[in-house]
């Protein structure tokens, strides 16, 4: 049995929508605003990480079965502390609160008074009622591809078309000089703001869910579920490519218009305004609201399956209460410090990610030796770490200094050669361990 053209579709729409969330929506016009000139080379770099890695993701994830599995090839204890450390970032602490607090800034607040925009108790009350919804939907798992992908994905992207289609047909202007450091380093730029979409970390993390969609529609040959997440995984990444190009171009081409904004958020709500009057504010308000409500369900629905299977006493849904509650609390932080807080901790996590799903494509060349993966970790751990320090603002000038003679880490990806290298020194160690092996029988 194979899933239809149709199932693949409604398939494809939900791992488009769970994707489809906060940062993917804030940060591409800001890029384009801020790349000017350049935003086509900036726009390609968040290309890279925003879709292409999310989509390799997805197909590990296909390949694998499960992101525990993947993990467990670097080894046990690595198995147990990293899928963790991958599904509280993306979860509670920071992305799924990212996706209230982004609703309520542009989706709420334009439409408030001065003096209820400077008041915490708005974002309390909105936050309370997001969550309350968010835990609903994700109470019955299996119904996420018919309410999410059937339903809710479609009037999502009729909305999306509509608030960009004027900005292609009437642009509000002409793009200025970038901004540094997008005037000397586009690319890697863009490069590096693609995590903060998080979706290489969601795709580890939605994986599960789409594999569980994908047998609750009575799919179990492993080949056929394969095939259908991967399918389902190019779909998705197809909707990305043509939000985040669409959304650039509005940033690159406002600043004639509507000037030079602080940030993602901003930008886009001046911007429909321009674009559609009055009604341009409630056109961002539904396309706000429909992609993070998705995600921040998609979310919970993932943390809570996971962890329920770490930890049989705890109820599925009791866990989907616990990681919405916790989720609304960390939501009223304010969204700028939960983008200051999250930066250093994806600075550091995010290449290991990378890495690890690099490996698994050529797992089959390396015999799956874990010294490999060890190694290739190891090397990418120390950099990553430290430039998640630097992200920090903290900083230990020996260790800066040692790191600026590594190729590539005035580009934010200096961890990339220590992998390779690793990796080698991994390779080798199994080769010495094979003949070790090898000698072992012969006695």
């Amino acid at each position: 049995m194979k899933l239809s053209f149709k199932q693949l579709i409604a398939l494809g729409f939900m791992l488009f929508a769970l994707f489809l969330g906060a940062g993917n929506i804030i940060f591409p016009p800001y890029l384009g605003q801020q790349a000017g000139t350049n935003a086509w080379k900036a726009v390609l770099g968040f290309l890279t990480t925003g879709v292409g890695l999310p989509l390799l993701g997805i197909t590990a994830i296909a390949l694998t079965g499960d992101f525990h599995i993947l993990a467990n090839r670097v080894g046990p204890r690595f198995a147990k502390i990293f899928p963790i450390v991958v599904y509280l970032t993306i979860g509670p602490f920071f992305a799924t609160p990212r996706t209230g607090t982004v609703t309520y800034e542009v989706g709420v607040s334009p439409f408030l008074s001065e003096q209820l925009r400077t008041s915490p108790i708005p974002l309390l009350i909105f936050t309370i009622l997001f969550f309350l919804l968010t835990g609903w939907l994700s109470m019955t798992p299996s119904k996420l591809v018919d309410r999410i992908g059937k339903i809710i994905t479609p009037v999502l992207l009729i909305v999306l078309v509509i608030l960009v289609a004027k900005g292609f047909i009437t642009p509000m202007g002409t793009p200025w000089q970038p901004i540094a450091p997008f005037d000397t380093q586009a690319f890697s730029t863009g490069f590096i703001q693609g995590y903060l979409t998080m979706d290489t970390l969601a795709a580890l993390v939605f994986g599960i869910v789409v594999i569980s969609g994908i047998k609750e529609m009575g799919i179990t040959d492993p080949a056929d579920i394969t095939r259908s997440c991967i399918s389902a995984g190019v779909i998705a990444a197809a909707g990305l490519a043509f939000v985040y190009i669409s959304l650039s171009f509005i940033g690159a081409t406002s600043p004639d218009t509507i000037g030079l904004k602080d940030n993602g958020a901003a930008l886009l709500s001046a911007a429909a305004q321009h674009l559609y009057g009055p009604f341009g504010s409630i056109i961002l308000a539904m396309t706000i609201f429909l992609a993070c409500i998705t995600t921040s369900v998609g979310l919970v629905s993932a943390c809570s399956k996971y962890f329920s299977n770490l930890i049989p006493k705890l109820s599925y849904q009791s866990l989907v209460v616990v990681f919405s509650l916790f989720s609304m609390v960390v939501a009223n932080v304010g969204l700028t410090q939960l983008i200051q807080l999250s930066l250093p901790v994806l600075t550091m996590i995010y290449p290991i990610a990378i890495v690890l799903i690099l490996l698994s494509f050529i797992n089959k060349w390396f015999g799956g030796s874990s010294s490999v993966y060890v190694y290739a970790l190891t090397a990418t751990g120390f950099v990553s770490f430290f430039d998640g320090l630097k992200a920090a603002n903290i900083h230990i000038a020996s260790v800066e200094s040692l790191l600026g003679y590594l190729p590539l880490q005035a580009h934010g990806i200096g961890w990339f050669v220590p992998a390779i290298v690793g990796a080698f020194i991994g390779y080798l160690f199994r080769s010495k361990e094979e003949k070790t092996e090898e000698k072992g029988a012969i006695v």
